[in-house]
């Protein structure tokens, strides 16, 4: 019978990590925790999983733990773990089994509009006529009727406006926010009231106690924003005096933990001639990203403002198999295991290309690019 090394267990730990840290997809991860107990315990052991998603997603930083729900996944012990430490190596296990198929969900599910409601605006001129509940319309007319939220009338240009509204899961990975300037169309000269700049904050209630009553008669008059924390604001973006659906694309991808986001409208271009007046108006409100199933959801740890990551494995593994959900369907955050000269081969030619590094008379290896491929398709496939 063939004798095989595990090499491993041969490398100290900071070069198997510094191998191991270039799989950028955890079915990777999966596969070689499948290899040998002793490769099962060194990537749980160190959360590989969890540093994937967070390296991705940043905002994942703020999880303290993670709460399995369905109580039917049991953390079997692992080798080297002594009863001593096994409150922790279960810590570890529930870690990188729910890790694992959340950085799927994020990155793999079908993009789609994410906003559930419109919760309110920090002034409206003539409510409910001119509510931000219009701007969920994709027109600016509805039944005859013209469609769009109108601010107050203010004299100074530069007096900001806000809009709040829920997001359609606890957890969302935004990419893209699209918004569209209100024509006067009845109005002498047709003028569009737009904003000079936009800027995004995401974030949570402070408490949900505070605003179930809330979101129960929306849209409110004007949401207190004090009752609210912002985990992210973007950078501002500038906005065309246009009447067209501007399309502002996050620099990258961004998580949404606690499902509100509020767009911050910078200064005015359009002054009212009736009034002498400046407004900002919008007709219409699009958030792209990617939301996730009720079976995985967060609840907030006052006052440490961190997050618990309540996860049910059971049928958050289902919703990541069935095409019911999130649009096409998605593949099983665990691939079928490869042949074993497959992983043992992909696993040699990293080794190889870290060990040869940038020496003149070595090839370069080619890398598969049919995961940017898959991604660029999905991006491709949105229609807005």
């Amino acid at each position: 019978m063939e004798t095989r090394i595990d090499f491993l267990r041969w490398l100290q730990t900071d070069m198997a990590l510094n191998i191991l840290m270039f799989l950028d997809d955890p079915a990777d991860l999966v596969r070689a925790s499948a290899v040998s107990c002793f490769w099962r315990h060194f990537v749980i052991a160190n959360g590989l999983c969890k540093q994937l998603c967070v390296r991705m997603f940043p905002q994942l930083s703020s999880v303290a733990h993670v709460i399995e729900t369905s109580c039917c996944c049991k953390a079997k012990k692992s080798v080297g773990v002594e009863s001593s430490n096994l409150m922790e190596w279960e810590a570890l296990e529930r870690d990188h089994i729910a890790y694992a198929p959340l950085f799927r969900a994020l990155t793999g599910f079908a993009l789609s509009d994410c906003i559930a409601g419109a919760v309110g605006a920090s002034s409206t001129d003539n409510y409910p006529f001119e509510s931000i509940a219009n701007t969920l319309e994709p027109g600016d007319r509805v039944q005859r009727r013209a469609s769009y939220w109108s601010s107050k009338g203010h004299r100074d240009p530069a007096a900001p406006e806000t809009l709040l509204y829920k997001l359609s899961a606890d957890l969302c990975v935004i990419t893209q926010i699209n918004i569209r300037p209100f024509q006067a169309y009845f109005q002498l000269g047709h003028p569009i009231y737009s904003a000079k700049a936009v800027r995004f904050r995401f974030g949570h209630a402070k408490s949900l106690e505070d605003i179930e009553g809330d979101l129960m008669h929306l849209p409110l008059l004007q949401p207190a924003d004090d009752k609210f924390i912002w985990t992210y604001t973007s950078i501002e973006f500038p906005m065309a005096q246009e009447n067209s659906l501007q399309i502002i694309k996050l620099p990258e991808p961004v998580l949404c933990i606690g499902g509100f986001l509020q767009i911050e409208l910078l200064g005015r271009v359009q002054r009212q001639d009736m009034d002498g007046l400046f407004y900002i108006c919008v007709s219409h409100v699009q958030v792209v990203g990617r939301s996730l199933p009720p079976t995985i959801g967060i609840e907030i740890l006052e006052p440490s403002g961190k997050f618990s990551l309540k996860y049910d494995s059971g049928a958050f593994d289902h919703t990541l198999t069935s095409s019911s959900y999130g649009g096409p369907p998605v593949s099983s955050v665990v691939p079928p295991l490869p042949p074993e000269e497959m992983l043992w081969g992909r696993l040699g030619n990293l080794v190889q290309f870290l060990i040869q590094g940038n020496e003149p008379d070595v090839e370069p290896l080619e890398w598969d690019d049919v995961d940017d491929d898959e991604d660029n398709e999905v991006d491709e496939g949105v229609i807005l």
